[in-house]
């Protein structure tokens, strides 16, 4: 396999992991600590409670999110970053850069235009 076809392979991979609307989302709100179920809920505008399980089992079972269970009435889930996941931390950093970058570019033409 070549070069080339090695790099296909690793971003089919990344979106294969943090594609789809919610990963990236999600993950961004655990960047900075442990959440409670719904507290990930509220935080992830527009998320049913069941994408929410679903996107949180789909991290869960790749590593990179961790599901502590506490034994109170009613029970208490809170997800964190594994040490996995703490290491996309700077992948993150890299994309809201990116991101703002992108942004002001975007409306720096945009106001050009107008």
């Amino acid at each position: 396999m070549n070069n080339c076809e090695n790099k296909l392979e690793s971003l089919q991979f990344i979106l294969q992991v943090l594609g789809g609307k919610w990963k990236i989302h999600i993950l961004s709100k655990l960047y900075f600590g442990k959440k409670r179920f719904k507290e990930l809920e509220r935080e992830v505008t527009g998320i049913s409670p069941k994408m929410l399980i679903k996107e949180l089992k789909d991290l869960e079972s790749i590593k990179i999110v961790n599901r502590q269970t506490f034994n109170t009435v009613p029970i208490t889930v809170e997800y964190s970053l594994t040490t996995e996941g703490l290491t996309l931390k700077p992948i993150l950093d890299q994309l809201m850069s990116w991101s703002d970058n992108f942004m002001k570019e975007h409306q720096s033409v945009e106001n050009a235009s107008t």
